[in-house]
């Protein structure tokens, strides 16, 4: 059955992109809320949902480990249509999900009630949802308590946008206080030795009045180069920077980690051959994580739902210097079922039609050019290159 269709969709993907998640380092955030949850509709099970292009996220859960589902197999991405909650009260029942492998199979899940994660600018990032094995009641009074907890999640996320977006322009403060520092002291430093050129010649000719006056400039000159290696020395430079890093930023290592363990599961889950390979030198430089794990996951889940059974789907990642700056050059190659040159033009283009996956997979002709819209707005570049029934290759040049 086909998926709903949402006409605000592409403006839904790049709200969430805006947000800029850790998918992996959100449960330890939103777990307490989970198990509230879960206390107030008595249910066994409680997950927060975050819905991509291609895939369900689960970010936190009580009753069930947090897990990656394809979008199309996923109950939530119906609640994300609306503003409403939604419930089925038997799964089994429903002929959109009674097939699903967690209906049929363990857990075999019954009842479900969902509600959807609202921004203020009203687009749905996912869904707070609760479900069990047995028939469940939800009271209107538990509907309202679980919609103030789905409230109190993105409050949370809201929190954890800002508090990036802040160490950003702290970072960026820095850094252009750095800037000011080392523009300063090359003009400082010139005036400072044409002033002792000028005093020396004006001993000779006796002018005190003019010796008086460049001694003045000469100490404060001084002071103001003295203030530029304070500058650069402080300890907003040597400790607010690495505190930054931590969190708000990269090196190869753990970028080429961190995609390992997004999606090496869905990989697995099909059989696709999966790795991730650096293949530079300058491991520890770091750099910012803004925005690409959106970019790079929906490469790679576009990859491994193109790529059949027992294919390949292979990434290099490396760090290059071009013109004082670092260049982070990602390739995604896959053995998958390969585009013509109309498709590829439709995604330059920032156009792109559903099609299915290399096993049925729900295509949603989003995550492509949501892509290239990313990485226009970082003043990146996107090549494409592919053969259809081989292969595709797709290789990504981002200032970082």
């Amino acid at each position: 059955m086909e998926s709903p269709n949402n006409p605000n969709e592409f403006e839904r993907l790049l709200a969430l992109a805006d947000y800029d998640l850790d998918t992996i380092e959100l449960e330890g955030q939103l777990k307490d809320l989970t198990k509230l949850a879960a206390k107030v509709a008595g249910t066994n099970i409680s997950l927060v949902n975050l819905i991509d292009a291609v895939t369900q996220w689960s970010v936190a859960g009580v009753g069930m480990p947090v897990m990656q589902l394809p979008k199309e197999d996923s109950v939530c991405q119906y609640t994300i249509q609306g503003d409403q909650s939604l419930e089925i009260k038997d799964l089994s029942k429903d002929e959109r999900f009674k097939h699903k492998f967690y209906v049929e199979d363990d857990p075999n899940l019954r009842y479900y009630f969902g509600v959807p994660l609202r921004t203020s600018s009203g687009h749905n990032l996912g869904a707070l949802c609760v479900l069990d094995t047995k028939d469940i009641t939800i009271t209107p009074e538990k509907a309202d308590l679980l919609k103030i907890i789905a409230e109190e999640i993105i409050n949370r996320l809201d929190i954890i946008k800002s508090v990036n977006e802040l160490k950003s322009k702290v970072k960026e403060s820095i850094e252009k206080q750095e800037q000011v520092a080392h523009d300063i002291r090359g003009p400082i430093g010139g005036i400072i030795g044409l002033a002792q050129i000028i005093k020396d010649q004006g001993t000779n000719n006796q002018l005190e009045d003019v010796l008086e006056f460049i001694k003045v400039i000469q100490s404060s000159s001084q002071s103001l180069l003295e203030l530029a290696d304070q500058i650069l020395s402080t300890k907003a430079k040597e400790k607010a920077p690495k505190q930054l890093n931590l969190q708000n930023e990269y090196n190869l290592q753990v970028l080429q980690e961190k995609l390992k363990n997004l999606y090496g599961v869905q990989a697995e889950q099909k059989k696709v051959k999966f790795s991730v390979e650096l293949v530079s030198k300058n491991l520890e430089t770091r750099f910012s994580k803004i925005k690409l794990l959106q970019i790079l996951g929906n490469l790679i889940s576009n990859a491994i739902k193109f790529t059949p059974e027992g294919g390949s789907v292979s990434i290099s990642l490396s760090l290059e210097e071009k013109n004082y700056s670092n260049r982070l050059k990602a390739k995604i190659n896959d053995t998958g079922r390969g585009m013509t040159a109309d498709q590829i033009e439709e995604i330059m283009n920032g156009e792109s039609k559903t099609t299915k996956g290399t096993s049925g997979e729900q295509g949603y002709g989003f995550g492509l050019p949501l892509v290239k819209h990313l990485i226009d707005g970082m003043g990146g570049v996107l090549k494409i290159d592919s053969e259809v029934g081989k292969y595709s290759a797709f290789e990504v040049i981002i200032p970082v």
